[in-house]
């Protein structure tokens, strides 16, 4: 064979075979590439990650130590209560322990109790035990942040002290303080090993809090123009909102972390219903500057000028405490009557579905597969979305059966002392404290983090027992497993059914704001609104695109329509508007409180006639104010203009 043709064959041969390493080799980089991005917060984490890893791991591993030392016969609780109370602020921290500690002397208390009441009925104690955490899930609906955990909690302690107490029920009260030292032993830890890596916790918490309300009064400030001249859309306004609804979240934990005897939480709260308003103000001006063919409204009217200032008065009051402050601001949210009805039925429910499991197979581990379902409930039951979060919190938890599997069957039998256990367990707590910083593993962590020492079952009384590995964590994985699946069979959460839901509450709230003895503040109605809105956008990515802009003008315009309301109502109690005046708008309220948005075909001949009221009118400040009325009546106006017919969506 001639060199040359030697040449071309080997041309030909590596043709292909030179596109397919291409393709290899691009497809390893783009898959290297993926899975380097997956696993950034392990590869790269940053110094405030790593920082709040170690320092929980260590917390979690002191009062594990200390829970031996004492020789408290289950010392995993107290890692677990460690991991619970942790958070990546202080704030959040000291809340979510205060109210913990609370929810434990409760729950202990309720579980005595029920011990005591049924000593031999079965089926008594676990319907009184169904309803009880039943109760609890369902209001801890009605409340907000971590009290609604300080409820649940109360429940589910109460289980874990009674189920345990089943066996031996002369011991009750014991177990119940045993429980009770586990979990302030962990809070006591974790806000000692806190304390230590947050010396000026004040000063950066007045940072924070500057920051976040700056942050917030410049994205409304940015999207106010807009506004104005017609070009926002829903989307930009309901991203604005979320600004604002998460800065707002935030305002307790910072209020905590700056200390007490300050209104800075109160100035705070203010100075974001401010730029809440200011936002829909805007929004009502853009609309009716294209009603009435303008370009734009005026590039500052002066009402927004108005609540600019304020805002900016409430932002420097917040950070800058004045001696004598005595303001106060209160808000207040939607109360979910139904999902709080659902969210009681569905865990009383798995309670007793639990229990009939154990009645019915005898399974010698089925005390503790009661006390995880009551655990898991009480974890999952104040979730936007249970759903999501319980199939985030099994795929943590088969993790974490894994790892401490590996532990158990690898490490354990080679450990002698609890410090050489500290030091095993600190690589993977460490890593679990680095996912629970991360949005797409928070999810598995939550689980991972808190029961990983709860399935190792450490003990000062004996050498460690692979079999009752075994079991306790086939006990944990199929409550788990358990109660994804009544979230999912029993009154399931459908995002859908809840924006329906959320809209006809609306709609009855809408028409209640025109009540005599209706008090609502603009600052309030909005705050309310936006936080439904914000929650909903939250857990409606599957929704279609066109469904979710279709609700999200509907939510606008009824935050607008209730401001409207809102300053009629106020004129109509300002006693310095004459009485003939008064009159007709309480005529105008008292059609909106019955018919809601369709009386609205009245507002044209109420225009004019407050047109011609406004032009008899002598005094100027009176002549201002019913101006102000006449520009809300248009506003409303052009609001139902804008918003297209939704009856299809409801």
């Amino acid at each position: 064979m001639s060199g040359t043709q030697q040449q071309a064959e080997q041309k030909h041969a590596a043709g292909p075979l030179g596109l397919l390493g291409w393709f290899a080799v691009f497809s390893a980089a783009r898959s290297q590439t993926s899975w380097r991005e997956k696993l950034k917060w392990l590869l790269e984490p940053s110094v405030g990650d790593l920082a709040f890893a170690l320092r929980s791991s260590l917390a979690a591993g002191l009062s594990l130590l200390i829970a031996m030392w004492m020789e408290l016969d289950s010392p995993q609780w107290a890692p677990l209560s460690v991991w619970v109370v942790a958070q990546s602020s202080r704030g959040e921290s000291l809340s979510k322990a205060r109210w913990r500690i609370i929810g434990t002397v409760v729950g202990c208390c309720v579980g005595v109790a029920l011990i005591a009441s049924f000593p031999q009925e079965t089926a008594l104690f676990f319907g009184a035990l169904a309803l009880w955490v039943g109760l609890c899930c369902g209001l801890a609906t009605f409340l907000e942040s971590y009290r609604a955990y300080g409820l649940v909690l109360t429940g589910f302690t109460s289980a874990i002290v009674a189920t345990g107490a089943i066996s031996e029920p002369d011991h009750v009260f014991d177990i119940a303080m045993a429980r009770g030292t586990y979990i302030i032993l962990g809070v006591v830890c974790e806000a000692a090993l806190a304390l230590l890596c947050t010396p000026s916790m004040r000063e950066q918490a007045l940072r924070n809090l500057t920051l976040r309300l700056e942050g917030a009064k410049n994205a409304v400030c940015q999207a106010v123009p807009d506004l104005l001249t017609g070009k926002g859309t829903p989307q930009k306004q309901a991203q604005v909102l979320t600004t604002l609804v998460s800065a707002n979240s935030r305002i307790e934990f910072d209020a905590l972390e700056i200390g007490a005897h300050t209104h800075a939480g109160d100035h705070a709260r203010a100075a974001l219903s401010y730029l809440m308003v200011m936002l829909a103000r805007a929004r009502g001006m853009g609309l009716l500057a294209q009603q009435q063919g303008q370009k734009s409204a005026q590039t500052y009217p002066a009402p927004l000028a108005a609540d600019y200032a304020e805002a900016k008065k409430h932002i420097t009051l917040s950070t800058h405490a004045q001696k004598g402050d005595r303001f106060r601001f209160k808000t207040s949210s939607r109360r979910h009557a139904r999902e709080a009805v659902e969210n009681g039925i569905r865990s009383a429910a798995g309670i007793l579905a639990a229990w009939l499991v154990w009645e019915v197979t005898a399974w010698p581990s089925g005390a503790a597969f009661i006390s995880f379902v009551a655990l898991v409930y009480g974890l999952l039951a104040t979730r936007e979305n249970p759903i999501l979060a319980s199939s985030a919190f099994f795929k943590g938890a088969v993790w974490c059966a894994v790892v401490a599997g590996l532990y158990a069957f690898l490490v354990m039998p080679l450990l002698t002392t609890p410090e050489m256990l500290l030091f095993a367990l600190m690589l993977p707590m460490t890593i679990g404290g680095l996912a629970a910083r991360h949005s797409n593993t928070a999810g598995y962590a939550f689980s991972f983090n808190m029961f990983l020492p709860v399935l190792l079952g450490p003990s000062n009384l004996g050498r460690y027992n692979e079999v009752a590995f075994y079991n306790g964590a086939l006990a944990f994985l199929f409550a788990v497993l358990f109660v994804g699946w009544t979230y999912r069979a029993v009154l399931p959460f459908h995002i859908d059914s809840h924006m329906r839901r959320t809209l006809k509450w609306r709609t009855m709230r809408l028409k209640a704001l025109a009540a005599p003895r209706n008090h609502a503040t603009m600052q309030q109605w909005l705050t309310e609104s936006a936080e439904s809105l914000v929650r909903i956008l939250r857990n409606a990515q599957n929704v279609p695109e066109q469904l979710r802009l279709a609700y999200m003008q509907e939510q606008l315009q009824a935050m607008s329509l209730g401001m409207g309301v809102i300053l009629l109502r106020d004129v109509v109690r300002d006693g310095t508007i004459p009485q003939g005046i008064r009159r007709g708008l309480r005529v105008f309220l008292r059609k909106w409180s019955t018919e809601g948005v369709q009386a609205l075909q009245w507002n044209i001949m109420m225009q004019h006639w407050l047109g011609r009221q406004i032009a008899l009118e002598q005094d100027q400040g009176i002549k201002t104010k019913l101006e102000t009325v006449q520009a809300c009546l248009q506003v409303m106006t052009a609001e139902t203009v804008q918003h297209d017919n939704l009856a299809r969506f409801v």
